[in-house]
């Protein structure tokens, strides 16, 4: 049985293509094995099993940054994991190893490398992380898929984000869908609904703004959904618990209900978030991670300067944002189809998951 190792993990910027990839790969190819590597810590430890994927796990072993034990016990570590790959690799008969980027694919891609079996890699951000980086390094041409056209990566071709059938076949035009959408999410149909997100691991940023605006918001008639990742939401929700139409959520299972919804989003600038809204036509305004390698604020460059979404830097983020921005941005409906328009004219991919499972095909034919 051919056998399939995917890599990745962290944050649902790695795991939401890689499962996207996944369900790709399972739906051409049912007679393959399709198995996750991961972290018994990270979130891929729940969002894989719970979309149906084996999981196996070895250790997170970050590289140190500073001079410490830590950076003495890294090299023992490190080959620890590629051992500990090159095991799985033998005892499940992989034939090739599929990379998204996070703490788990330098060993996989080594591990990959020494069993000489095909190494497929995709690159999420605008701008390269360092295990993608030693991952295109070890590869060969057409074999890295990137997101973004300006994203300079060895061995790499254009394919876009992997993301799940139900947003790229998602019709925001559709009002009976969207209505439905609202009602699950306990929203109504006479408000502008405005959802405001930090990815998985939250944005303390955003939420301290919205903290001190909520208040505002309801008066001005927006219906707010703010997702504030996992047991960050608790000052926020107790804040608002008598205002009706903020509603403060942990997580929303399934984004695209979200994206149907919202008039207008306000989010991090993940590459994950960057393209599901593009493909979308979802009117944005992206707060970057101000931490990282710069690529939160790339990602959303381009949609940015076509005039789809707006940026405003972490640290000038406030309460007054929200009301002299984003509550006037939510009144201005010509704008927003502006927006929207914008968007879809960017032509964002939305094949990215078929591109990748034909890279994968074609490796191990080749």
């Amino acid at each position: 049985m051919t056998s399939i190792l995917l890599a990745g993990g962290g944050t649902t910027g790695h795991i939401s293509p890689m499962l996207a990839i996944g369900r790709e790969l399972r739906e051409k190819h049912p007679d393959w094995d399709i198995i996750a590597l991961g972290t018994p810590d990270g979130l891929e430890a729940e969002l894989v099993p719970r979309a149906g994927f084996e999981l196996l796990t070895i250790d997170k072993v970050p590289m140190p940054r500073s001079i410490s034990p830590s950076l003495l016990r890294f090299p023992g570590r490190f080959a620890g994991n590629i051992s500990a790959v090159r095991k799985i690799i033998t005892s499940r008969n992989v034939s090739a190893v599929v990379g998204v980027g996070g703490y788990v694919c330098p060993p996989a891609f080594l591990a990959a490398k020494q069993a000489k079996i095909p190494l497929i890699v995709h690159e999420a951000n605008a701008k390269p992380g360092m295990a993608n980086r030693l991952g295109a390094r070890l590869t060969t041409a057409g074999r890295v898929g990137i997101t973004f056209p300006d994203t300079e990566l060895r061995n790499s071709t254009l394919v876009g984000m992997p993301m799940p059938a139900e947003i790229t076949a998602l019709d925001r035009s559709d009002a009976d869908q969207r209505a439905a959408h609202r009602a699950d999410l306990g929203l109504r149909d006479d408000a502008p609904v405005l959802v405001v997100t930090g990815g998985s691991s939250g944005a303390q940023k955003i939420n301290a703004a919205f903290l001190a605006s909520a208040d505002a918001c309801q008066e001005a008639g927006v219906q707010v959904l703010h997702i504030t990742g996992a047991g960050k939401g608790e000052e926020l929700r107790s804040a608002t618990a008598q205002l009706p139409d903020y509603h403060v959520v942990d997580y929303v299972d399934g984004m695209h209900r979200a994206y149907s919804v919202a008039d207008l989003l306000v989010a991090r600038s993940g590459a994950a978030t960057v393209s599901e809204t593009t493909v979308v036509g979802v009117p944005a305004l992206y707060v970057p991670l101000a931490i990282g390698n710069g690529e939160q604020r790339l990602n959303a460059a381009g949609s940015v300067e076509a005039g789809a979404s707006l940026m405003v830097d972490n640290a000038e983020f406030s309460a007054a944002t929200v009301t002299e921005s984003i509550l006037p941005l939510l009144g201005d409906r010509p704008r927003l189809e502006e927006m929207s328009r914008a968007a879809s004219a960017l032509n964002y991919p939305t094949d990215a998951a078929a591109r990748m499972a034909g890279i994968v095909t074609r490796a191990l034919e080749g």
